[in-house]
């Protein structure tokens, strides 16, 4: 059984605190996810009634980056825009560019590929709200 964290707590996002809590199962709806690099997911609503996705919800990335076990690393973060900090200025993918998502308002873009989520044009300078990643042999879970 593998296990792989991600979390960065030496930060205070602007992005309001919400519950996080999100399970998908990889080895059934999101089964090509497990294996994956460059691919996203969005949670913009609970899949369960025990689901909650932060502030805007939730976007998932499985990064360019492995473990020690040549599986891919997930990364986490709310969908808010931490310039228009909104539940309705969400980011999502921007076509034809590597790991990167772009608020559909104001139109920074954010560079999620290696885990930062940092902003690399317009109008934000703060990274996007991070959450914590574990994944066990068949769930990705969310957490705060």
């Amino acid at each position: 059984m593998g296990l792989v964290c991600s979390c960065d707590k030496n930060y205070i996002s602007s992005v309001p605190t919400m519950p996080v809590s999100l399970k998908i199962d990889l080895s059934g709806k999101y089964n090509t996810f497990r294996n994956s690099t460059n691919e996203f997911l969005f949670f913009e609503k609970p899949v369960y009634d025990a689901d909650r996705v932060g502030f805007a919800g939730i976007l998932i990335y499985s990064g360019v980056n492995f473990d020690d076990n040549g599986n891919p690393v997930y990364y986490a973060f709310d969908m808010a825009c931490t310039h228009e900090l909104s539940q309705s200025a969400k980011v999502y993918p921007v076509a034809g560019e590597f790991g990167k998502v772009k608020c559909a308002k104001c139109g920074t873009i954010y560079d999620v590929s290696l885990g930062f989520g940092n902003p690399v044009s317009g109008q934000s300078k703060e990274i996007l709200r991070k959450y914590r990643v574990t994944v066990t042999d068949t769930y990705l879970y969310v957490s705060q």
